[in-house]
């Protein structure tokens, strides 16, 4: 066929490491990528912890485990090559009572099946020359683990598309996708685009584009946002690096760790509560369809009557700096409330099923024209490249046929 036309809608981590490996691909393809905000980035990609996550305590076989160890190489390999800020400076995952030393040794053994290099599961003593405030019994030292300007890389991304041919327009929301005799055509806020195929990568408004192009989803995505805090200066000393805790596998969040961050300082957080506008960071963000369309789902109440207890607790603490706090201290005993300024937030995309469970995984369907990402939250921003490399692969059918 003649040089395919294929749109790419999303400018986040995904969206656009998926038109650069198409690219890479089938360097004659005519590809567009469509971004509704000024700039690449600014939504899941640019409001996260900018932690690089290798892939420890995903379960072996599924996606995340194997996009995850691919995807942190590959990512390691991209900063390099272009100059992008980064550190693999590796983690602590801190048990703090007897009770989960079974969780931190299965996390040992995942981890392993997984392909890490070099984990270690480390005594007090031990601990303590990897981060000398830390709390805990026992702790499994991640050194593949890292931390990165996912800003930059999204800006790099742009601008790789761009080198290999390919446009990314700013500014142009997709308000419309359809298939007509063969061809896609998408009514935009910068006008209208035509294309043989289209890629979907829109993160927290991957359901609705999908419907968009004719889909049925039967998840929702529903939106948590995670505020954190900083430690203040003078007191940053108390982390080196990472330290996170050992999380309990019957509440479907991880609890809040420490992020020392790529720019300096040190990040506490986040929390997870549900967020009353899909794009909003802020406590009193409120949009009046996000706010329906998860208030009137049955998978978002059955998910709360699931884990009442915990989602009471997440909202306590939303509202309680002495309590984030102590859920702190368990892992460096040392940070006082005073030590802690209110930082910035970010908003998960979580797809939901109808009966209030999370889809786990990542979630990517194939069509004979089209490719759609639904559910790809953390560590997708860490595996983007090799989630690329899934969604060029799925497309690969209809361009060599």
């Amino acid at each position: 066929m003649s040089a395919p036309r294929i749109l790419v809608v999303g400018g986040g981590a995904v969206g656009l490491a998926s038109a650069y490996r198409i690219l890479q691909r089938f360097p004659g393809a005519r590809l567009t990528l469509l971004e509704k905000e000024p700039r690449v980035g600014q939504h899941q990609t640019g409001n996260n912890s900018g932690v690089m996550h290798c892939g420890l305590a995903y379960r072996p076989g599924t996606a995340k485990a194997r996009l995850a160890v691919r995807g942190i190489r590959q990512l390691t390999e991209f900063c390099i090559e272009k100059n992008i800020r980064h550190d693999v400076c590796g983690k602590l995952v801190v048990a703090t009572q007897p009770g989960q030393l079974a969780r931190l040794q299965n996390l040992y053994e995942r981890g392993t099946a997984n392909g890490l290099k070099c984990l270690e599961l480390l005594d007090p003593p031990r601990m303590k020359e990897f981060e000398p405030h830390a709390g805990g019994i026992r702790a499994l030292r991640v050194p593949e683990e890292g931390i990165v300007d996912y800003p930059a890389v999204c800006e790099t991304l742009a601008r790789a598309i761009e080198s290999l041919g390919g446009k990314v327009v700013c500014g142009a929301g997709v308000t419309g996708l359809d298939l007509r005799g063969g061809e896609w055509l998408a009514e935009t806020t910068q006008g209208e685009f035509v294309s043989d195929f289209v890629v979907t990568c829109a993160g927290l408004q991957a359901d609705r584009v999908a419907r968009l192009a004719g889909e049925h989803p039967e998840v929702r995505i529903v939106p948590f946002r995670g505020d954190y805090y900083q430690l203040k200066p003078g007191r940053e000393h108390l982390v080196r690096n990472l330290i996170y805790p050992v999380a309990d596998p019957k509440f479907p969040f991880l609890g809040v760790h420490f992020t020392r961050m790529i720019a300096g300082g040190i990040e506490a957080g986040p929390n997870a509560v549900l967020a009353l506008k899909r794009e909003g960071y802020t406590r009193t963000s409120f949009n009046l369809k996000d706010a329906a369309d998860a208030l009137t789902f049955p998978g978002l109440w059955r998910f709360i009557g699931k884990h009442f207890r915990m989602c009471v607790s997440e909202l306590e603490r939303a509202f309680s700096k002495q309590l984030f706090c102590q859920s702190l201290q368990t892992l460096v005993p040392e940070v006082q409330p005073d030590d802690l300024i209110a930082a910035g937030a970010g908003v998960r995309a979580q797809a939901m099923k109808p009966d209030g469970s999370l889809v786990e995984d990542f979630d990517i369907i194939a069509r004979p024209r089209a490719v759609h990402v639904l559910n790809a939250p953390s560590p997708a921003a860490t595996a983007c490249l090799a989630i690329g490399e899934e969604v060029a692969a799925q497309l690969s059918p209809a361009l060599e046929a």
